[in-house]
């Protein structure tokens, strides 16, 4: 997600990243269209490719990660604009990516995290304030399960113990140790719990318990810490209101959603532009369900809406549509999910600030939305309604 988000699941690379996929061949397979492009891992859920703000990156198949957009996209050069894909520097074998407002962090297929970009507030994790154009290993030495990129922070898993560790911008508590002090390396979240997955807002963070309990921290100034408080800030996790379980989820910008056991989905926080889904335009306090009845597989968190794949492999989104970012063909608010147009099976999508991106058949990537940055990667800086092929790496 932006997670912003990036974009979160509970696969087998997830819960055991050290075992094989089909995915990992020497050579990989190239997506044939208009133009060759990268062919990108086609899972059911994970991140391999993550929209962020004005960027976004995937994993191909040969578990290289590549990048397209504006920012600092970790091909060693600084601060620019790349339409057409570009290779991440230095060599990494990737399984899982998130892009965040203006960096980008990693795992490689042996559980280091790496991050790159901007890094003001500490977010790259590597004890420094210092802009990264290529990856930097994150701090402390610790292995990761994944990691996730917010807008100025960052949050991971540990591999050994699964707990919950945090960096970065810390000033509504969103690093979850108890206090409101900015961290520039990995730090444990307080309260010792195990995580199956955490995600990364702006200002808050959410994890998954491998019992499906949710537990968020941080900012609550629209509802998406999702205890039923008004505006109170958490400094520390607190579990959510109400009995429901999940098994994943994913932060907004300022609202959260995730998909139940039950295979429903649920989002709190901000509703202002129809990005809970519920039909209203009003912020909650406690998940309320998306309305439509649809069974999801899983669900991503944009900047002002929210897309979904459901267990037919179908794309549906809903919220913000000033830029075409629900890929219905329209520009028309949204405040029900609405099928992407195309009807091309999903296999894993990402809701970015204004744009959103999905690996779809044959490994293939498509965007659409605002694409002022070219984070849509089809080689123009041209809004789409409606998904297009990300185009061929340079």
């Amino acid at each position: 997600m932006l997670a912003v988000a990036s974009l979160l699941g509970t696969v087998s690379c997830r819960d055991d990243p050290t075992a094989p996929t089909s995915a990992t061949s020497a050579t990989p397979t190239l997506a044939i269209g208009t133009a060759q492009g990268p062919a990108f891992y086609q899972v059911s859920s994970g991140d391999q490719v993550s929209s962020g703000e004005g960027h976004t990156c995937g994993i191909t198949t040969d578990n290289r990660a590549f990048c397209w957009g504006s920012g600092v996209l970790g091909d060693g050069a600084a601060y620019g604009s790349h339409v057409p894909p570009v290779e991440v520097a230095g060599g990494h074998r990737f399984r899982q990516v998130s892009a965040g407002a203006h960096h980008t962090c990693a795992v490689t297929t042996d559980n280091r995290a790496f991050c790159w970009g901007k890094n003001a507030e500490g977010e790259i994790g590597d004890g420094s304030l210092t802009d990264r154009v290529t990856p930097v290993r994150v701090g402390g030495g610790r292995l990761f399960r994944e990691v996730e990129a917010g807008s100025y922070h960052t949050c991971g898993v540990g591999y050994a113990d699964r707990k919950a560790y945090c960096w970065g911008n810390n000033v509504a508590g969103q690093v979850g140790d108890g206090t409101t002090t900015r961290r520039l390396a990995p730090t444990a979240v307080a309260g010792g719990h195990q995580f199956r997955q955490v995600t990364a807002g702006i200002y808050h963070t959410c994890g998954v318990t491998p019992s499906d309990r949710v537990l968020c921290w941080g900012s609550d100034q629209y509802g998406q810490i999702g205890d039923g408080s008004d505006i109170t800030h958490r400094r520390s996790p607190t579990p959510i209101s109400g009995a429901l379980l999940f098994r994943q989820l994913d932060a907004g910008t300022y609202h959260t959603c995730g998909v139940t056991t039950g295979n429903r989905a649920h989002c709190w926080g901000a509703g202002s532009y129809g990005q809970l889904g519920d039909g209203k335009i009003l912020n909650r306090f406690t998940p309320r369900a998306v309305a439509g009845g649809l069974s999801f597989s899983r669900v991503s968190g944009g900047g002002t809406h929210t897309c979904g794949e459901t267990l037919g492999d179908r794309a549906y989104c809903w919220g913000n549509n000033i830029y075409g970012a629900l890929g219905d063909g329209t520009r028309t608010q949204r405040l029900i999910p609405v099928a992407v147009a195309g009807g091309l099976p999903v296999s894993q999508l990402s809701a970015g600030e204004f744009h959103t991106c999905a690996v779809m058949s044959v490994s293939v990537a498509y965007c659409w939305g605002y694409n002022g940055d070219g984070q849509l990667g089809d080689g123009t800086t041209t809004d789409r309604a409606a998904p297009v092929p990300v185009s061929g790496a340079t």
